[in-house]
């Protein structure tokens, strides 16, 4: 199964497209960096189909462009005019197609004209391995179950158990993007993000004076309704209960269940409501998408720790990201939706640091 895989591609280094058990139509072959095409490069390359967009411009003017990508990133086609769409009639996102094209410049940017697209069979192609990933998972498991181990208080520890000692949901979670298509939108994107709020939320709590513990578990926590409202079945995507409900609300529901489906009780009713707060109140403002404002110290460490590290990881992308600046500016072209419209500045200097 698709989900199976995709845990042995994270449980190794992503470095090839391997094939599904006894399939043999493709070779197994490097994957090529979308980021480092250049213009009039000719590319020969199974890609994952993330957006198809059908576009009217009037009468006769409809034409078809397709957002193709692999595990290194994602490029833009050109426009499928008139007849030339039907070449990609019925193709849809989460499709794999075996893609041959020129690397082409509009206006400035890439783009991919394709002169020949094949839709690959499903059980062809290893949909993990062209799926952005973080690599391999276990040097973050190792640091969060040793932060979880680390936990004092036994009704906590007791609370945590009943997610991460569930293989079923620790193998989700670890699958998990932390968004569909903002920060941290790759296999495993779940898992590195909370690491990351709990490294960051540990070092606050310790300048702060709040309770490092419930810091920690808050973290780990926080998201968990993300494995409910997210996809990741060849591409990332929402659920139906994703898009109705929200992974605030999601958390919130899953912690209530497994409280109450535990044989005995595991905490008590305040602790339950602490919990339920650092939940609900992570995202910071209400117009944010917070249930409730943070109210106690933790669940105001907790919501700074999150916002952190998603806002880094996006300013990181958006630096890296070619199609973001025109030649060698060192200001972004456009405003990026991921830094708020902010514009990005790619400057750097080596302060007179010596060489290696």
């Amino acid at each position: 199964m698709l989900l199976t895989h995709i845990r042995k591609v994270l449980r190794r280094p992503l470095a090839s497209y391997p094939l599904s058990e006894g399939v043999t139509n493709l070779p197994s072959m490097p994957i090529r960096d979308l980021r480092a095409l250049e213009f009039s490069q000719r590319i020969a390359d199974p890609l994952l189909v993330i957006d198809v967009q059908r576009r009217s411009f009037g009468a006769d003017k409809d034409c078809t462009i397709l957002t193709l990508g692999n595990a290194t990133g994602r490029i833009e086609s050109a426009p499928f005019w008139g007849a030339e769409q039907a070449a990609v009639a019925g193709v849809a996102a989460g499709d794999v197609g075996q893609v041959i094209g020129e690397v082409a410049e509009y206006r400035g940017k890439r783009q991919l004209k394709v002169t020949s697209f094949r839709v690959l069979p499903r059980d062809s192609v290893d949909y993990a391995g062209l799926m952005p990933s973080i690599g391999d998972i276990e040097p973050f498991w190792k640091r969060l179950d040793q932060w979880r181990e680390d936990i004092a208080g036994p009704r906590l520890k007791a609370v945590l158990a009943l997610f991460f000692d569930d293989p079923d949901f620790r193998q989700q979670f670890e699958q998990c993007p932390a968004s569909p298509m903002g920060h941290h939108a790759q296999l495993g994107g779940l898992l590195k993000h909370v690491w990351e709020v709990a490294h960051i939320g540990r070092s606050i709590a310790a300048s702060s004076g709040a309770d490092r513990d419930l810091v920690v578990a808050g973290a780990l926590l926080h998201d968990i309704g993300k494995v409910e409202s997210y996809r990741w079945n060849g591409v990332f995507g929402y659920t139906d209960r994703g898009r109705l409900h929200g992974h605030v609300v999601l958390g919130s529901l899953m912690l209530d269940r497994r409280l109450r489906e535990a044989p005995e009780p595991v905490c008590t009713d305040t602790e339950e409501m602490i919990l339920q707060h650092l939940i609900l109140s992570h995202h910071g403002r209400t117009e944010l998408g917070a249930a409730v404002p943070p109210m106690t110290l933790e669940a105001e460490v907790l919501h700074y720790a999150d916002n952190a590290s998603a806002k880094s990881a996006s300013m990181a992308d958006a630096l890296g990201d070619s199609e973001n600046f025109t030649g060698d500016e060192l200001v972004s072209s456009r405003s990026i939706w991921q830094l708020d419209k902010r514009r990005a500045w790619r400057g750097q200097s080596d302060w007179g640091a010596p060489g290696p």
